[in-house]
This record gives structure tokens, sequence and C-alpha cells, in this order.
């Protein structure tokens, strides 16, 4: 048994964990991203205050917190590399400073396929511009997106991979259950809309 694996998920969830969306919506003098819109801590509940800026750095950021997660675990043991992706993703939605509240997880999923397969997330993106630019929901954008993921996985990467993305697809349609009910009412916020 080794400790390389656990070891690499809880070091990915405490990178994951860093709510940096509510940090800066803080810091710019916004208030408590939290009590707005979706109450996520995410990069499309921090554009309903209206800022561009500050939602490109969320995204960015939280992009960034799977991405390095991968990346560190992988220099010192690449086989750790899927679990330390695996540990920021869930710690970006369970983060347990925030009472175990966080995002959705859309950007940090990103970040971790940025980091173990990133042909498959130039795939993601392209999935997601497409259907945000046609139908304004990010929502569905990143649900199309997260159904292509584990496909193009299965084809282009590692089983391991594609498997570990099968299983964050079905915890972002779980996340999202709430943005599907109110797809199929017609009542989603569409992007750039405030809260």
């Amino acid at each position: 048994m080794t400790y390389g694996p656990i070891l690499a998920l809880v070091f990915g969830y405490l990178l994951g964990s860093i709510p940096f969306g509510l940090l800066l919506t803080r810091a710019a003098g916004l208030g408590d991203v939290r009590k707005i819109g979706s109450g996520n801590i995410g990069a499309t509940n921090v554009l309903r205050t209206g800022n561009k800026g500050l939602a490109a750095a969320t995204l960015l950021l939280d992009a960034l917190k799977g991405t390095a997660a991968v990346l560190i675990a992988a220099h010192f043991a690449p086989e750790t590399a899927v679990w330390a992706g695996f540990g920021a993703f869930l710690g970006h939605l369970f983060p347990a400073w925030l009472g175990f509240k966080g995002g959705k997880g859309v950007a940090t999923y990103l970040g971790v396929l940025i980091g173990l397969a990133w042909q498959v997330a130039l795939i993601f993106a392209v999935v997601w511009l497409v259907m945000a630019f046609l139908l304004r929901f990010s929502s569905l954008a990143a649900l199309t997106a997260a159904v292509v993921v584990p496909i193009a996985l299965y084809v282009l990467s590692t089983p391991q991979v594609a498997l570990l993305f099968v299983v964050m697809s079905i915890i972002v349609f779980i996340k999202h259950r709430e943005n599907i009910s109110r797809l199929l009412a017609g009542t989603e916020g569409k992007i750039g809309a405030k809260g």
C-alpha cells in the first residue's frame, strides 16, 4: 500500500479549495459573491457582479489550481497526477473552510484536463465557446462539454484519465441539477445577466 495517491489527493484538495471568486470579490469591495445570483463562488457568478475582469481572473485562477495540482504531483510521482487533479476538483466543490459549499467545478475541471490531456482541453474549450456563443447559457455549455470530454479522452488518452473524467462529468451534472431544472423550465439566467 502506497501513500502517494492519498497524499496527492489531500494536496490537490487543499489547493483546489482556495476560493478565488470569494477572495477576489471581497478584495474588490464587492462583498460576498455567495449572496448574489446562484450563490456560487465560480466565475459565472462573479460575472454577475458586472466586473468582467474579476470574472476572468476567477476563471483563470480556478483553472490554474487544477493544472498546478496535476503538474506538481506529476513532477514528484507521475502516477499520482490523476489523484491530485481529482482532489483539486473536489476541493473546489467542497472547501472545508466554506462549510463544504463551493463552486460547480467547471473551471477546475478544465484546469485538471489541461494538466492531464491538453489536446482534449482544447476540445472542451471549443465546445463550450460554441455553445455559449449560440445559446448564452454557461451551464448548458459546460454540460455539453462534460459529455464530449470523456468520449474524446477514451479515443485520445489513457483509460485511467478517461475514467477519471467520467466520474468528474457525472459530478458536474449532479452539481448542475438546479441549472438543468431551470433550463427545462426556461428560467435559467444567461451569460452576462446581473444577479
